[in-house]
């Protein structure tokens, strides 16, 4: 049997649990995950997914607000295990607990390309037509461990965020099996850390978006929903779009032409625009919107 105690918060690392729960040659020995947090506009103190996943099968859980505390790293020190597993834990480990047993981490870029918070919505952004998880013992450092295992997959070129997260997801639980059972097979590479990028905790100032470049503002849609979301310095919110071209050059922001979808032209390229939802109202189509406006084909979307 092998042991594990797990670290992980959100929906990626829940997948991943299930999984390792199921399991017949592993032992969940315990679960470590972020406090629980205030949801909503009635600020509802609510659990994380992985919380409520390892009490329905009797698995201790445990949420310090840190991990470098002395109480907390006794805590996991007197648990016996094999592995550590980690996944958007979203806490530094001390350098006690990276001792206590190999710590895998199920990170969800090829590394070390996207080392940080948010290498799903990056690789979107970037416009990149593959990405991966890499299994990696952990270190000191920020994604910096020695590879173990790297599975890759494609991205399709209107695929969303919520969609390519999924796909990453079952590719992490599939990894961390294979990694537990087989670890004694791989040998960890050193990872070259001059080809390392970064990316950072997304906020919601980075859903402010501009007719500029047509394949950028389609790719910060894709990447950013449904959260922050993608809007205008009005506060439109532009919920639903294509991508029409990413060539030819229009005037900012003009309607070139309205049908289901309003056609609007950027400095590079055209998107069109089918549901939007201004502040403080209801999501609505697009021509609901311009007429409620009065505004048309020539106009500026605003």
């Amino acid at each position: 049997m092998i042991k594990v105690i797990f670290m992980g918060t959100p929906d990626y690392a829940e997948e991943i649990l299930k999984k390792l729960i199921k399991d017949e040659e592993i032992e969940v020995v315990s679960v470590y995950t972020q406090p629980d947090k205030p949801v909503g506009r009635k600020k509802i103190l609510t659990p994380p997914v992985v919380k409520v996943l390892a009490q329905k099968h009797g698995i201790k859980v445990y949420q310090p607000s840190s991990l470098k505390d002395e109480i907390s790293i006794a805590s996991v020190l007197r648990q016996e295990c094999d592995f550590i597993v980690v996944a958007a834990y979203g806490q530094i480990l001390p350098k006690a607990v990276l001792d206590h047993a190999p710590c895998i981490n199920l990170h969800a870029s090829i590394l070390p390309k996207y080392r940080g918070a948010s290498p799903i919505q990056q690789a979107i952004l970037s416009g990149d037509t593959k990405t991966g998880v890499t299994a990696m013992l952990m270190d000191e450092g920020l994604d910096t461990g020695d590879i173990i295992k790297i599975e890759e997959c494609e991205i399709g070129e209107d695929e969303m965020a919520h969609e390519l997260f999924e796909k990453l997801t079952h590719i992490a639980a599939s990894l961390t099996l294979d990694v537990l059972k087989n670890f004694s097979s791989y040998t960890p590479v050193a990872q070259n850390d001059a080809e390392a990028t970064y990316c950072k905790k997304i906020t919601k100032e980075d859903g402010l978006v501009e007719f500029d470049d047509a394949q950028l503002l389609y790719n910060k849609y894709r990447a950013f929903t449904p959260w922050p979301g993608v809007y205008l310095a009005s506060g439109l919110k532009l919920k639903k779009m294509k991508l029409l071209e990413d060539e030819g050059h229009f005037e900012k922001g003009k309607i070139v032409k309205v049908d289901e979808c309003a056609e609007i032209g950027c400095e590079k390229g055209r998107v069109a625009i089918c549901r939007v939802q201004p502040a403080s109202k209801k999501e609505m189509d697009i021509k609901d919107y311009l007429n409620g406006k009065r505004i048309g084909v020539a106009d500026t979307l605003a």
